[in-house]
């Protein structure tokens, strides 16, 4: 089986996640990223877009992140609302994406 997402970069100290994933686009997004939440068991709290980005506030086990897609540079990121309330769960998710799935 190959594996859809991977860690790009950990950038723990802004507290993202830079996540390599299959190629998108705007449209394509949505299916994506509600691929990727489900396997991380997550849940959509509000989703906002606007002329190129897809940003979705998500939570993951309590802790909030925005789920972010920049369709032309085919870019996605995982970002914490605060660093410092969230480094257990990044730290645990830049492990999963370490490893791939």
């Amino acid at each position: 089986m190959d594996k859809q997402f991977g860690l790009m970069e950990y950038q723990q100290s802004e507290g993202r996640i830079l996540i390599s994933a299959p190629r998108f686009d705007f449209d394509y997004f949505p299916e994506l990223g509600e691929q990727l939440v489900s396997m991380l068991s997550a849940s959509v709290i509000e989703k906002q877009w606007d002329a190129d980005i897809h940003s979705w506030l998500i939570d993951f086990e309590g802790c909030q992140l925005f789920l972010k897609a920049e369709h032309y540079s085919e870019s996605l990121w995982l970002e914490a609302l605060s660093v410092a309330d969230s480094q257990e769960e990044l730290d645990y998710l830049a492990g999963l994406f370490r490893r791939g799935f």
